[in-house]
């Protein structure tokens, strides 16, 4: 009997529901990651637990309140159903499961599930094309606690980032081609934002400003989050002929100053002041739709632009459920 390969898809998590101690809690476990909020035990625990939760839950439940749908989450159930489609493209021979980072399907019962499974082997696939410690990073290391305990540990595969594979770029390629480029005077590419000592942190005795990041790759900014959205960019821009004077690298959902710069919503606002009237914003380093997209991008920046003189922010849709994404999947997944 041939044995099965268990995968493991894994995005980063939502409330259980948008009531404000369902966000409390959410809100508590992600910001208490020592990856995500990369300061001492102590200090972090003050400021997560005595000044940012209780200040930001209420008000973040009320955002959860306008993205909920009748299916729930929409980071949720697009990953169930990205899920659901890659099994049936994988076969019989695998098993593919579904766990959040956070909140529920957590990855400690997933992962319960596939120990009695006894696989031969497990596939560990982050849904965060880029590497980032707060991201991808995080979820390896709660995969890798969890395992550690089990008396038989399957071979295993673990992929950290996909940043530039061709089938990942061909699928935002043909999101983006829904639209006439040409109606458009600027397209942002906003990807999530990091704190800059983190993105210092990948380099030995360096910084990530000693890097020409914003125009290659090299061995030693390989994993350097903002080297590797930078070479996203380049490789779509190339594929949509976009001129490098027409689009801008940003960064959004930042929390203080000194997170990666521009600032998306700093340049939606520019744009407005400057005349401009239409632009078209992707956001790669989200494989399905979220907060991040269908509110911040699809609501909010659209006020801030309209606020300056602007009248349409267009948000290009994120992988979901597209045939060349869970085509991506099936090559990562398939890859020796």
């Amino acid at each position: 009997m041939k044995s099965k390969t268990g995968v493991l898809l894994i995005n980063l998590g939502t409330p259980d529901s948008p009531s404000v101690s369902h966000v409390r809690s959410y809100l508590s476990q992600f910001l208490n990651d020592p990856r995500v909020i990369d300061i001492p035990w102590l200090a972090r625990k003050m400021l997560v637990n005595l000044i940012i939760v209780p200040f930001r839950a209420p008000k973040s439940a009320k955002i959860y309140q306008k993205l909920w749908t009748e299916k729930g989450s929409p980071l949720l159930y697009i990953s169930e159903q990205a899920k659901d489609l890659l099994q049936k493209e994988l076969g019989g021979d695998y098993d593919v499961h579904l766990a959040m980072r956070y909140k529920n399907p957590s990855i400690a019962s997933v992962l319960e599930t596939m120990r009695k499974n006894n696989y031969q082997k497990i596939v560990v696939l982050p849904m965060f094309p880029h590497y980032a410690s707060a991201s991808t990073g995080s979820a390896l290391e709660e995969v890798m606690r969890v395992m550690q305990s089990w008396w038989v540990i399957p071979e295993l595969k673990v992929i950290s980032q996909y940043y530039d594979h061709p089938k990942f770029i061909e699928a935002f390629v043909a999101r983006g081609r829904q639209y006439n480029l040409a109606d458009y005077d600027h397209v942002l590419f906003s990807y999530h934002g990091l704190p800059e000592r983190q993105v210092d942190k990948v380099y030995n005795e360096e910084l990530c400003s000693d890097h020409d990041c914003e125009h290659e790759i090299t061995e030693e900014n390989k994993y350097c989050y903002k080297a590797t959205c930078y070479a996203t960019t380049r490789l779509l821009a190339a594929q949509l002929n976009i001129p490098e004077s027409k689009y801008t690298v940003c960064f959004q959902s930042r929390l203080d100053k000194k997170w990666l710069m521009p600032f998306s919503d700093k340049v939606v606002e520019d744009c407005g002041r400057k005349g401009m009237k239409k632009i078209l914003v992707f956001s790669p380093a989200f494989t399905a739709d979220c907060l991040e997209t269908i509110i911040e991008i699809g609501e909010e920046y659209q006020e801030i632009f309209k606020e300056h003189g602007g009248e349409k922010v267009q948000l290009v849709e994120s992988l979901n459920e597209h045939p060349m994404w869970i085509a991506c999947l099936k090559d990562l997944v398939l890859a020796p």
